[in-house]
């Protein structure tokens, strides 16, 4: 009898029928071993439209809302149907007897394979390969351990309950702001509150008010000690007119020792923060590095959010951080010595250890990677080295001087021991940063009690700063931390969506048109910002979002129950739909697409509009306009264009290349008059240029 495998994509199934023996490859599965390799291709199994449930629903109408149907029902994905019939027939073969769920580890991979064996109509029993690295010796120590499916059946439950409240939210609530907005308003559980935040930041940025206030600096032997804030300018110059060639005494000098600890290894979020700062990446762009690194084996499994690895791991771990060490620019460290203890919890590993380099490092062609998944991959190196290396040591020291009644202040510090900001160091030298540390200069040996005569003094201007917009690296910390004040201390803080989905939440928001990049900050469009005015507080609230988060997760633990989860999504849609009936006329407005302005208008000198088939006057009443179609323009196999509308409107004239005469069968240039005696349609006449006289006098 045979094992049937089941993969969630088909370089995964190749790198585990290589793992297994099973070489033989045939149409749609791999063979051999007493096994059978096969593959999904992401999701083949979706849930049903709307549309198949009912024929009047296919139409958005808000009578029909809410939609909520009972029990949910599921479809083929369209074009997968194929990889479909080909797993449907690998199950049913007579020599199959169980089947192993190879999907990814996690609560989607889980989703994906259950819902083709409910779909396929299976009853063998299922056992679950659950891994993190896709190393040989991983997956085979992964297939020597398999554990029931039947263990998994909780975070099936947790998977399903997501992609159905998902569902009534997006399909009700889209729906609904639609019909009453007169335009496509996509509206999710997470892409909403994840836009409010958004939106918010871009409030504070505009109603931003920047206070000016002045420094007064002094210089002394080389170092600049700072006085407090003054808002008043005229305080401050009186303050540095009292100063200038007044003795300056040190009233203090504090040293103490500071620690750094090691930072902790990545997970997903933290991998994606630090990858937009440094090099600009998305989150999408770093999930999607990230990977294709773990199908070449070179990565551990890049979808978690532990921090952590586990204590059987300690050996292995070692030994990827020696061969991390010889790889450059990594391999100028010398004397290194790693420490495990402090990357090592049991106890912080759920589903999924942090983030590290496997052991295929020592056979990789690390430069033969392509750019973004090789700057990826030493930014896991270089984490891995400095989570294992001795901590930052520094020695912080702060002086203060008296100068004519005013208190100043001088910051510096003197370092102990490097560490692990050595390695950081070297690794943002090797990519021409800066270092990340903000080192302050060192100071000179001030002594309490000690006097300098006539230090020079000056006074500088300076503004208060509005709040940075969000960057992706921003803007994940800040999902990742939703309702974290409002989360009980002893629960899994979860925030916005998963360190899975939270990269394709922001894709979603910029291809809605609901958020712009603009270099490397996220902005609201207009859209957006009118998007979370209009909508009720329950699909904005980051707050209620995360408080989902963290059932979905103790549902996921068997510690909280599914069908008192979707009641309570089913109650909160069916009250948004019954208080959401109607909106105002100025409401109505809100997401009219704005008209571009390309002249003024020639009866009435209102601004003339650029529209989809003419270019018009704003006051309808007016009835001047422009058709793009006009007659006198397709005659002559041409189309009137913005640049000319602008023109006519200006100028009262076009010139106008290539027109085509019907008479004489060829082009011919000409100037587009604009004739215009106030009647329904407008009259153009044309202007030929005048031929140049000839050397014989003819033209």
């Amino acid at each position: 009898m045979s094992k049937l495998i089941i993969a969630e994509k088909p370089s995964v199934a190749k790198s585990i029928a290589s793992a297994l023996g099973a070489s033989s490859r045939a149409d749609g599965f791999y063979e051999g071993n007493g096994l059978l390799v096969s593959w999904c291709v992401g999701h083949l199994v979706s849930p049903m439209d709307a549309g198949g449930y009912d024929e009047r629903f296919k139409k958005w109408r808000y009578d029909d809302l809410p939609i909520l149907p009972e029990p949910f029902r599921y479809v083929l994905a369209p074009g997968k149907e194929d990889a479909f019939e080909n797993l449907r027939a690998l199950m049913d073969r007579p020599d199959v007897d169980t089947i192993v769920n190879a999907c990814d580890a996690g609560r989607e991979g889980e989703l994906i394979f259950r819902l083709v064996y409910e779909m396929a109509g299976c009853r063998k029993p299922v056992l679950r390969l659950w891994i993190s690295s896709m190393e040989d010796s991983a997956i085979r120590e992964g297939f020597s351990d398999l554990r029931p499916g039947t263990d998994y059946e909780v975070l099936y439950q947790s998977a399903l309950c997501r992609q159905k409240a998902d569902w009534l939210v997006g399909i009700n609530a889209t729906r609904l702001f639609s019909v009453l907005y007169h335009r496509t308003l996509s509206v999710g559980r997470v892409q909403t509150p994840t836009l409010a935040m958004l939106a918010e930041r871009d409030t504070k940025i505009t109603l931003f008010h920047k206070e000016k206030y002045h420094l007064l600096r002094l210089k002394l032997d080389g170092a600049e000690a700072v006085s407090e804030k003054f808002t008043d300018p005229a305080e401050a110059e009186q303050a540095a007119a009292m100063c200038k060639g007044a003795a300056v005494t040190c009233t203090s000098v504090t040293k103490e020792q500071k620690k750094e600890q090691p930072p902790k290894l990545y997970d997903l979020t933290t991998l994606q923060r630090e990858a937009n700062r440094l090099f600009g990446y998305t989150a999408k762009q770093t999930l999607d590095y990230a990977q294709s690194l773990y199908e070449k084996k070179l990565l551990t499994y890049p979808r978690t959010d532990s921090r952590y690895l586990t204590s059987d791991m300690a050996e292995t771990a070692s030994c990827v951080i020696h061969l991390a060490a010889k790889l450059p620019p990594f391999d100028s460290c010398t004397d290194f010595f790693p420490l495990m203890e402090a990357m090592i919890s049991d106890k912080e590993v759920s589903d999924h250890h942090a983030i590290i380099p496997t052991m295929e490092i020592e056979k990789a062609d690390i430069k033969a990677l392509p750019l973004g998944e090789r700057n990826l991959f030493l930014l896991v190196c270089c984490k891995l080295l400095c989570a294992s290396a001795e901590p930052y040591v520094y020695e912080a020291v702060t002086a203060t001087f008296d100068c004519g009644g005013h208190s100043f202040a001088a910051k510096g510090k003197r370092i102990l021991s490097k560490g692990w900001r050595e390695i950081d160091r070297i690794f943002r030298a090797f990519l021409k940063e800066k270092p990340a540390d903000g080192d302050s200069d060192t100071l000179p040996d001030f002594t309490e009690g000690q006097t300098f005569d006539g230090a020079e003094v000056a006074v500088t201007e300076h503004f208060t700063q509005p709040p940075k917009p969000y960057t992706e690296d921003t803007l994940l910390s800040a999902m990742e931390n939703a309702g974290k004040e409002d989360t009980p201390e002893d629960a899994e803080r979860k925030g916005l969506g998963t360190p899975a989905t939270r990269a394709a939440i922001i894709e979603k928001l910029v291809a809605a048109g609901f958020v712009e990049r603009k270099g490397k900050s996220l902005i609201p469009t207009k859209a957006g910002i009118n998007l979370v005015t209009v909508l009720p507080e329950p699909l904005t609230s980051p707050m209620l979002t995360a408080e989902w988060e963290q059932k979905l997760t103790e549902i996921a633990k068997g510690g909280a129950d599914p069908d008192a989860f979707m009641d309570g999504i089913r109650t909160m849609v069916q009250e948004i739909v019954s208080v959401y009936s109607c909106i105002s006329e100025d409401g109505k407005k809100l997401f009219a697409p704005e008209k571009e302005v390309i002249g003024t208008c020639p009866r009435c000198g209102q601004p003339v509009y650029d529209g989809k088939k003419n270019f018009a006057c704003s006051d309808r009443s007016c009835g001047f306009v422009l058709w793009k179609n006009d007659r006198f323009w397709t005659s002559r196999k041409k189309e009137l264009t913005k640049k000319m509308a602008t023109d006519l409107l200006k100028k009262g004239r076009a010139n106008v290349k290539g027109m085509w005469s019907e008479k004489k069968g060829s082009t011919y240039d000409a100037a587009v008059i604009l004739d215009d005696t106030g009647g329904k349609y407008i009259n153009f006449k044309l202007e030929f240029p005048k031929r140049k006289v000839g050397a014989d006098g003819r033209k």
